[in-house]
């Protein structure tokens, strides 16, 4: 949920990047950090474990502009992707504003990709959220590995209802924009 500080007159909101562990999600906050104007964003945190997985979140507030009146700011998260922190998962969930899932497109993680979207259900439903209540959207990560699966196929396994998608190559940045301009839109119109 939306944090409004009538007070400083911002408008504040929680994009959450969930999905399975070394999917991109991570990857995907780094080049957005790496992009942005160094005066419109914050510092980028980022806990590892040894083997460099994302253990708990990275952040990233980016101002977007105004809302009548009111300067919005989004908080870019990520989730661990590991299911063994499934309580810091959950934690990162209260009070989203929207979500991104980042899916390996790899054919090798495709029951990964379907228990991590499961387990998004399941952590939402702890606060009574149904996914099709909030902006959502899904990035199909490594579009350009050989052991990419095809876009259909992703599609009928990650995305029978149809939510907005998008095909994406973290690493070098194609569709990581283009997938949180999305859901940042749908976000605000929401505030509206």
């Amino acid at each position: 949920m939306s944090m409004i500080n009538y007070a400083s007159r911002e408008i504040t909101c929680k994009l959450v990047y969930y999905g399975t562990g070394l999917g991109g999600k991570t990857t995907n906050l780094e080049h957005i950090h790496s992009r942005v104007d160094p005066d419109s964003r914050g510092k980028m945190i980022s806990l590892s474990t040894e083997t460099d997985r994302t253990l708990f979140f990275d952040f990233l507030p980016v101002d977007l502009g105004e809302i009548r009146g009111f300067k919005t700011r989004f908080q870019l998260y990520t989730v661990p992707g590991q299911v063994y922190y499934n309580a810091s998962r959950k934690l990162i969930l209260k009070g989203v504003d929207g979500i991104i899932f980042v899916a390996d497109s790899q054919a090798h993680r495709a029951e990964a990709n379907v228990e991590a979207m499961h387990n998004l259900y399941e952590n939402l439903s702890s606060y009574k959220i149904d996914l099709d209540q909030i902006p959502f959207a899904i990035q199909y990560n490594k579009r350009d590995l050989d052991s990419a699966l095809p876009l259909e196929a992703l599609r009928q396994e990650l995305n029978p209802g149809g939510v907005p998608d998008f095909e994406a190559v973290a690493i070098d940045g194609t569709g990581v924009f283009e997938t949180l301009r999305a859901v940042s839109k749908l976000v605000v119109k929401t505030l509206s």
